[in-house]
């Protein structure tokens, strides 16, 4: 540790309750800054589950996946999270701001994967926030000894999902729906799962996007013919984000004078397309709502793209589409597997340090990257937004129209620094960084400049939602 972390280290104490619980047991321990953590299999991942008989607490390596089906089965026992409100409650009361893998904390059966006690030290969240407690071998013995061994999380390492053709997609996706449906005599999958087709707003648009001669005029016209999207554009181009000087009279004023031919045919596309599915009711417990994570993808995506270097620079209006459809799939994927989500859900809250992309490839073998790229394909979207939406986990893609996936990539890792979207913090390669043509300061200064106008961004967010 260096002197730095050691001056930190004396002038921070663990909870009165945690330290006198430690010591009367006897365990040693040291307390460490989360970046001295150490390698992931020896750090914990805690959980706090519950179903009408009382709570469990389960410890697994941070590169498993908590199995919530296993553990149910094997315990007898149908076994949810805490919800995060009852969470907090229970933290709050013995001082606490995040849940530490301390069995001998809670009046609850701990339940530990085996693997844990097979490593030479252990790492375990200490309840305050950035800062981890360091233990023996001999020691976690000692604080598991109450606990039940078993076997019933899932290594990561077998849920990575490597870059498949689209053909691949369309199978997974296929077989996934067959184990999870009936319909097993049909042979085309868009008949098997009912996908409605691209909403005739959208297709009129897309045309003209296509159409050298179109202009604000054409795209007026075929915003006007619906009318709540008419009043979207509106109601976006006077919202505080774009200051626009007067009052916006009208959709050509909208577009001509604030928003732009581009924005506004990527914001009709993508309200047009979101009204084609319903929000879920479910949603996993501190994910960020599906419209205001696409609104700052969106708009970090089109800051870092105008940030690049000129001739690296894509075309700004499929960068920009592709951010606000990047988790078009997640909504795709409610739908198709209804019975299901609630599941995934679940399960997403239990392993808040698994990406959720992983944990659908574990439960149902087909993630929402592939779904959503898979319908962008089926309703002949353009190409580039297909590999952004199916590469955009891929930090290594170098395939074409590359740009695009890692341009989403970069974004999704620098919101989750912010706690923006689902999932554990993402590294930042500096291959991923090379590739773009831009340094990490400057895609730090662009998500800032986003995060400064947040008021703004909720109002957009506010005007955007969809009348479901």
């Amino acid at each position: 540790m260096s002197n730095e972390a050691a001056r930190d280290t004396h002038s921070t104490s663990l909870p009165d309750l945690i330290e006198k619980l430690l010591q009367q047991q006897g365990i040693g321990y040291q307390l460490r800054p989360l970046e001295y953590a150490g390698p992931v299999a020896q750090q914990v991942q805690a959980s706090l589950l519950c179903d009408s008989l009382g709570t469990v607490l389960s410890l697994i390596p941070k590169d498993h996946l908590l199995d919530l089906k296993r553990l149910s089965s094997l315990l007898g026992r149908e076994l949810q999270p805490v919800r995060d409100s009852e969470l907090q409650r229970i933290l709050s009361k013995h001082q606490l701001s995040e849940l530490p893998g301390l069995p001998i904390l809670f009046n609850s059966p701990c339940v530990c994967e085996q693997a844990l006690l097979e490593q030479a030290c252990l790492t375990l969240d200490s309840g305050l926030p950035g800062w981890c407690l360091q233990i023996s071998q001999d020691d976690a013995k000692t604080l598991m000894a109450k606990a039940s061994m078993a076997r019933f999380s899932i290594p990561l390492s077998s849920l990575q999902n490597p870059a498949a053709s689209p053909e691949q997609d369309t199978q997974d996706l296929s077989e996934a729906v067959q184990n999870f449906t009936a319909l097993r005599m049909k042979q085309r999958l868009e008949e098997t799962i009912e996908i409605p087709p691209l909403p005739e707003t959208a297709h009129k648009i897309m045309k003209l996007r296509v159409n050298p001669e179109a202009g604000i005029d054409e795209l007026a016209d075929v915003v006007e013919t619906d009318p709540s999207l008419a009043a979207q554009v509106v109601s976006w181009a006077a919202s505080p984000y774009y200051a626009a000087p007067g009052k916006i009279k009208s959709v050509e004023d909208a577009i001509g004078r604030v928003l732009g031919f581009d924005l506004v045919i990527n914001l009709a596309v993508g309200l047009s397309l979101g009204k084609t599915f319903k929000l879920p009711k479910d949603a996993p417990d501190r994910s960020t709502p599906y419209w205001e994570q696409s609104i700052y993808t969106a708009a970090v995506i089109e800051g870092l793209a105008k940030a690049m270097p000129r001739e690296k620079r894509p075309e700004l209006g499929l960068n920009y589409l592709a951010g606000l459809l990047h988790n078009f799939g997640y909504l795709v994927l409610a739908y198709i597997f209804p019975p299901y989500f609630k599941m995934i859900c679940r399960h997403v809250e239990a392993n808040p340090h698994v990406a959720p992309h992983l944990i659908e490839q574990h439960l149902i073998g087909v993630t929402r990257d592939q779904i959503g790229s898979w319908l962008m394909r089926y309703w002949d979207m353009p190409e580039e937004v297909s590999v952004a939406l199916r590469q955009q986990h891929n930090p290594h893609y170098r395939g074409e129209q590359h740009v695009y996936a890692n341009l989403v990539y970069l974004t999704l890792a620098l919101l989750s620094r912010h706690r923006i979207g689902s999932g554990p913090e993402m590294p930042i390669p500096d291959t991923l960084l090379e590739r773009l043509g831009l340094t990490e300061g400057e895609a730090e200064e662009v998500v800032g400049k986003v995060l400064q106008a947040r008021d703004a961004l909720r109002v957009l967010v506010s005007k955007y939602q969809p009348e479901n």
